[in-house]
C-alpha cells in the first residue's frame, strides 16, 4: 500500500535526528535555571516501619542547606502516582511524604540546597527513629490470615481489601471452564511464574521547577504523561491547573517508567516552599529502586482440547505483585488477559481472575507491554505443552486455534483496562502471513524435534504466537493543532509524548501525506501543557493510531479549509481545485501554491490565520499480531543457554516509517530477551534491592545473543491513520514463551519460571539424571 503514498510508509529521516547525534541540548538536565536548588531524598532503610520521630536540625545547619521538609511540613493527601485515565483505576494509597515506610527506598524527607555535596551531606545528618515493623515480601503470603497490613491508614481509597492487601481484584467469566474442560480429550494444568523486571533507560528520572514571572509553577520533565503530571501535580500541591505549565522534552528512554509521577512534586515541593528553582535528578539505584518495576506475576492455567486439537477451555487464574503501592495494579493485572485470551477465539469456556496483593517490595508500575507478556508466557507454553502431550505440533495447534480476519471474540467486550471493554471484529489481521514468514525464516519443519546435538550442547526451536492493542478504546484521546505559515510550511502542536520511538517524525509524515508538502515543511511541536493540545500521552501503544488519526482529522480540516480559500481567490468552484505537491490547481489550468494563498490572507486578501485543531478517540483497538521463532542451544554440563537466532515478524497495518518501527520490533524483542535469559532482580533478606545498578542487573549487549531477525508483513488497518497500527509494545510479547519452548524442545525441560537462569536449568537436568 505505501507505492500509493508519498510520505508515509517510507523511511523518513527523524526530524531530531540531527540535534540528537550532534548532542544539541535537548534533554530536561539540558535546562539550564541558574541558581537552582539541588534536591535529595532521604530513603528508607526499612522494607516496613512506623517513622517515631525525625531531626532535621543538624542537616538544616550545614553550609548551603536551604531547607529539609518531612511529613510534617506538607498537607498529608492521599494520590496514585499513575499516569493514566482520569478518573484514575488505580487507588488513591501514596502520599508525598508520609510518616510510615512501606519499602526499601521509600522517601523520608526531602532536602534543598545551593550545592550537591551540601544536599548529599544533609542527607546523611538527618536522625530517624523507627519502629522496626514486620515487613511481607512474597506475594502468596501477602493476604495470609495473620500478615503484615501495608496500607492500615483510614485515608487511602480504592483498595480492594485493605486487611488481606489485595490492593485489586478481578475476576471474569464465559461458558463453564471446568464443566467443559471435564469434557476434553486433553487436559494439561500447570503453573507458571515470571519475575520482575527494571526498566533500564538510560536517562534518569529527573525534573527542574521554577516560578515564571508571573507566578505560574513551570515543570521540565522527562515525563512520558505531560497531562497527566499537571493534573496529579495540581491534586498533591493544591495549586489550579492553570498556574501549572509541564514541558516535555526530548526523553532518554521511558518503556512506561516515566508514566508515573514520581520526581516532578519534590522539585515542585522545594520550589514553592523557598520560591527558587530546583533541580531533582535520580542516581542509577535511586531509579531501580524507587521508581517502578514490573509486576511480579504467577498463574495457574488450565487447557483442554479434543483429540482433533480444537482447544475448547482456557483459565489463567493468577496473582500479581504490586509491591508498596497500587499504581497501575488493576490495568496491568486485566491486560495479561485481555490482550492474549482473545488470540485464542475459537473455545467454549474462559476464565480470568486473581488478586493484585502489596508486599514490602519497590513498587511496580507500568512497563513496555503493560501485563501481556506476563499473561502470554503461562497461556503460550500451556498449548505448547498440549501440543507435546498431543503429539501434534505446537505451531499447527497454535495456529488453528488462533483468531483471523473478520473474526472476534467476547473478551473484547467483557475486558478493558480497568473497566468494560469494547466490542471489536479483527478488520486487519496478518497473522498467518507473520507465521509463514516466520516459520520458514527458522527452517521450523527440519529443525523441530530433532535435538541437534554437538558434544555437551543441544539445539531446539520454539515458537509463540502475539496479539496487542492499539490505544484504549472509548478513554484515550489526543489532539492536534496544525496552523499554516506564509512560506507555505506548517507548525503541527500535539501533545503527544515522544520517547525516543520517533512518534515526532511519524505524526509530521501524516500531516505531510494530507497536505501534500514534504515532511521539512512540517515543524513539530510536542509536550508542553500550555501550547499545546491535549494528549493522555506516550502509554499502551496508542500515540500512532489515536494521535496520529488527530493529526490526520486537523490536517483534513486545513486542506479542506484552504481549498475553500483557494476557491474564492481563484473565483472557480470547490469542486474543480485539487491539492498536489504544495499547490492547489484548477482543471482549466489556475493555480495558487499554499505559500501564496497564505501571504494574501495575513497581509492583504481576506486576513486570517489559517488553522484548524482536531481530537481523536478510538472507538476500537486494533491488534498488531506477531509471530516469534527461537533457536537456543543448552549447554548441558552447566545449564548455560545461547540464543542462537530469533525471528520475529509482526503486523502492525502500513508502517508509516518502516525504518521506524522496525528498529522497535526490535528493540521490543531484545527487552524481552534481556528478561527470559540475563536479568534477575534480587533481593536481601531485609527487601533492599542488590541488583540496583548496571554492574549487577545484567541487560544484554549485541555479544549476548547470535542472529536477530525482525519483519513486517504488507498489512492495512481501515480505521488507522492511513493503515497503521500500533507496534510499540508487541515484540516484548513473545520472546519468553518462544525461548521456554525452545529450550523443551532442545533438552525436555519444561522451565516456568522465568528469567531462565543457568543453574535452574542445570537443577532441572540433574534432577531428570537422577
Amino acid at each position: 500500500m505505501s507505492e500509493h503514498f508519498k510520505t508515509v510508509g517510507r523511511p523518513e529521516k527523524k526530524v531530531d535526528g540531527l540535534a540528537l547525534v550532534r548532542g544539541k541540548p535537548v534533554y530536561t538536565p539540558d535546562y539550564d535555571a541558574p541558581d537552582a536548588l539541588v534536591v535529595k531524598l532521604l530513603r528508607s532503610p526499612h522494607a516496613h516501619a512506623q517513622i517515631k520521630s525525625i531531626d532535621t536540625g543538624q542537616a538544616e545547619a550545614i553550609h548551603d542547606v536551604v531547607g529539609v521538609f518531612t511529613f510534617k511540613d506538607i498537607d498529608r493527601i492521599p494520590f496514585t502516582r499513575a499516569g493514566q485515565g482520569y478518573p484514575e483505576p488505580s487507588p488513591y494509597d501514596t502520599y508525598l511524604l508520609d510518616s510510615k515506610v512501606r519499602y526499601v527506598g521509600d522517601v523520608v524527607a526531602v532536602v534543598a540546597a545551593k550545592s550537591e555535596k551540601a544536599a548529599r551531606e544533609a542527607v546523611k545528618n538527618i536522625k530517624v527513629e523507627y519502629e522496626i515493623l514486620d515487613p511481607v515480601f512474597d506475594m502468596r503470603e501477602a493476604s495470609n490470615e495473620g500478615a503484615p497490613v501495608i496500607h492500615d491508614e483510614e485515608d487511602c481509597s480504592g483498595v480492594f481489601d485493605k486487611s488481606r492487601n489485595i490492593a485489586a481484584h478481578f475476576v471474569m467469566d464465559i461458558g463453564d471452564v471446568e464443566k467443559t474442560l471435564e469434557s476434553c480429550d486433553f487436559v494439561l494444568r500447570k503453573t507458571y511464574h515470571v519475575d520482575t523486571q527494571l526498566h533500564a533507560a538510560l536517562e534518569p528520572h529527573n525534573a527542574l521547577t521554577y516560578f515564571d514571572s508571573v507566578g505560574r509553577l513551570i515543570v521540565v520533565s522527562s515525563t512520558q504523561v505531560p497531562f497527566h503530571c499537571r493534573r496529579i501535580l495540581s491534586r498533591i500541591l493544591k495549586k489550579p491547573i492553570a498556574d501549572i505549565r509541564v514541558i516535555k522534552p526530548r526523553i532518554g528512554g521511558g518503556f512506561g517508567g516515566k508514566q508515573s509521577i514520581i520526581v516532578e512534586p519534590y522539585a515542585a515541593l522545594v520550589t514553592i516552599k523557598t520560591g527558587m528553582p530546583a533541580r531533582i535528578v535520580c542516581g542509577r539505584e535511586e531509579v531501580s529502586m524507587g521508581t517502578n518495576i514490573r509486576h511480579e506475576m504467577s498463574f495457574d492455567v488450565a487447557v483442554g482440547a479434543t483429540k482433533d486439537g480444537k482447544i475448547r477451555a482456557i483459565s489463567l487464574q493468577g496473582i500479581s505483585n504490586t509491591g508498596a503501592y497500587g499504581e497501575h495494579c488493576l490495568t496491568t493485572f486485566m491486560v495479561a488477559g485481555s490482550k492474549t485470551l482473545p488470540l485464542y477465539n475459537k473455545v467454549d469456556a474462559v476464565h480470568f481472575g486473581g488478586d493484585i496483593v502489596y508486599t514490602n517490595l519497590p513498587p511496580a508500575g507500568a512497563y513496555r507491554g503493560y501485563g501481556a507478556p506476563q499473561g502470554l508466557f503461562p497461556l503460550d507454553c500451556a498449548i505448547d505443552e498440549l501440543a507435546h502431550e498431543m503429539k501434534m505440533d505446537p505451531l499447527k495447534l497454535k495456529e488453528m486455534n488462533s483468531i483471523r480476519e473478520g473474526e472476534t471474540s467476547p473478551i473484547f467486550e467483557i475486558m478493558g483496562e480497568g473497566r468494560e471493554g469494547v466490542p471489536q471484529i479483527m478488520r486487519s489481521c496478518k497473522l498467518q502471513e507473520c507465521i509463514d514468514l516466520g516459520k520458514k525464516a527458522i527452517d521450523w519443519d527440519s529443525k523441530r524435534g530433532k535435538k541437534t546435538k554437538n558434544g555437551t550442547k543441544v539445539r531446539g526451536v520454539g515458537c509463540a504466537l502475539a496479539m496487542q492493542g492499539s490505544g484504549i478504546p472509548k478513554i484515550d484521546m489526543g489532539a492536534a493543532t496544525i496552523k499554516m505559515n506564509e512560506d507555505g510550511s506548517f507548525n503541527l502542536l500535539v501533545g503527544a509524548t515522544d520517547l525516543g520511538t520517533g512518534s515526532d517524525t511519524i505524526l509530521g509524515q501524516i500531516a505531510a501525506e494530507v497536505l501534500t508538502v514534504p515532511l521539512d515543511k512540517i515543524v513539530v511541536y510536542s509536550s508542553d501543557t500550555d501550547l499545546t493540545p491535549f494528549d493522555v500521552g506516550a502509554y499502551a501503544s496508542s500515540t500512532t493510531y489515536v494521535s496520529g488519526n488527530a493529526v490526520r482529522l486537523a490536517a483534513e480540516k486545513v486542506k479542506e479549509k484552504v481549498l475553500d480559500l483557494a476557491a474564492e481567490y481563484l473565483e472557480r468552484d470547490r469542486s474543480e481545485l485539487t491539492l498536489e505537491s504544495g499547490v492547489i490547481r484548477g482543471k482549466d489550468g489556475s493555480s495558487v501554491s499554499l505559500s501564496e494563498l497564505c501571504t494574501m490572507h495575513m497581509y492583504t486578501f481576506n486576513q486570517q490565520q489559517i488553522s484548524e485543531s482536531a481530537s481523536y478517540v478510538g472507538e476500537e483497538s486494533p491488534p498488531p499480531f506477531a509471530a516469534s521463532f527461537a533457536e537456543v542451544e543448552v549447554d548441558t554440563d552447566t545449564g548455560k543457554i545461547t540464543l542462537i537466532n530469533y525471528v520475529s515478524y509482526a503486523d502492525c497495518g502500513l508502517a508509516l516509517n518502516p525504518i521506524q518501527a522496525m528498529g522497535q520490533l526490535e528493540g521490543a524483542s531484545m527487552q524481552g530477551i534481556g528478561w527470559a535469559l540475563y536479568e534477575d532482580i534480587i533481593y536481601a533478606k531485609n527487601g533492599r534491592m542488590l541488583t540496583n545498578d548496571f554492574f549487577t542487573y545484567k541487560v544484554p549487549s549485541r555479544m549476548d545473543y547470535g542472529k536477530l531477525t525482525c519483519g513486517l508483513v504488507d498489512s492495512y488497518e481501515p480505521t488507522g491513520p492511513f493503515g497503521a497500527k500500533s507496534i510499540g509494545e508487541i515484540g516484548i510479547d513473545t520472546p519468553i514463551p518462544a525461548i521456554a519452548n525452545a529450550i523443551f524442545d532442545a533438552t525436555g525441560i519444561r522451565l516456568r519460571h522465568a528469567p531462565f537462569k543457568s543453574e535452574r536449568v542445570l537443577f532441572e537436568i540433574l534432577s531428570m539424571e537422577v
